[in-house]
């Protein structure tokens, strides 16, 4: 179901500070992503028993879990008997090779590690959309511990590949950074984005620079391949898990299949 333009896509639930829906931005077509299919967020780890009622009212029965092991072992809280959780690990820190360039440089926090993770790396962000898009019925929750890169990058794959508008999903990006000193707050520690921002700068470019060129340098086509993903999932990546009714070219570069 579509949304009216311009309408608040927050995921109110008691304990996430960073949580929306990927529904209601413009597609190239001049459509909108459907709402309640697609969901991004901070840690679920925080999430009051308050909390987890309102996700269930949102429609929500998956979670995806975007972090590594030892982060994971550290989570707290129970969870309800209504969830499904999957786990894949998205960073791979197994490689490195790979993490040297990015890691203790700080450039991990930015998206200047996007395109090269994907293309290093294009299992593991493939494994997390296959995850996402074969979820049991409901809405899906992708997170992991800010909600802003890792979870960005997944974003970023599932926008494009139902041709959302290049300026929604800057925006939805810059979303999360607006929520700078939000995020810190939960954290009680200080806003890391004006740092974040000047490590950007000495690489030539800014927090949004370098999210618009990961964007731009996105071979969705390339990825798919490369990550391996079927038919199955190409389909269901491409129609958002059945919800979305393709017009053109789906992203495997085939015809999408009739009636969905």
């Amino acid at each position: 179901m579509e949304e009216a333009a311009g309408k608040d896509r927050t995921l109110r639930a008691e304990g996430l500070v960073n949580a929306r829906d990927l529904g209601g931005l413009e597609r190239v077509d001049g459509t909108l992503t459907p709402s309640g299919v697609l969901f991004r967020s901070d840690n679920v780890d925080r999430i009051s028993p308050d909390g987890w009622q309102q996700v269930h009212e949102a429609g929500i029965r998956t979670v995806v879990d975007l972090r590594q092991p030892g982060e994971r072992q550290k989570d707290t809280q129970k969870r309800p008997t209504w969830l499904t959780t999957i786990n894949v690990d998205l960073d791979g820190l197994e490689n490195t090779g790979f993490w040297a360039d990015y890691w203790n440089n700080g450039l991990v926090g930015t998206a200047m590690y996007f395109v090269p993770h994907l293309n290093e790396m294009p299992e593991r962000a493939g494994a997390a959309v296959s995850a996402i898009v074969n979820a049991p019925p409901g809405g899906v929750l992708f997170h992991c511990m800010g909600g802003r890169d890792r979870t960005g990058i997944i974003a970023m794959i599932l926008l494009s590949a139902v041709n959302a508008g290049t300026e929604e999903i800057v925006d939805d990006y810059l979303e999360t950074v607006r929520l700078g000193d939000t995020r810190a707050a939960s954290d009680n520690r200080n806003n890391a984005e004006s740092l974040l921002n000047e490590l950007c700068e000495r690489h030539g470019t800014t927090t949004e620079g370098a999210f618009r060129t990961a964007l731009a340098g996105f071979d969705l086509p390339g990825f798919i391949k490369a990550a391996g993903l079927s038919e199955s999932d190409r389909a269901a990546l491409a129609t958002w898990r059945g919800s979305v009714v393709e017009t053109g070219v789906s992203p495997s570069g085939s015809e999408p299949p009739k009636g969905t």
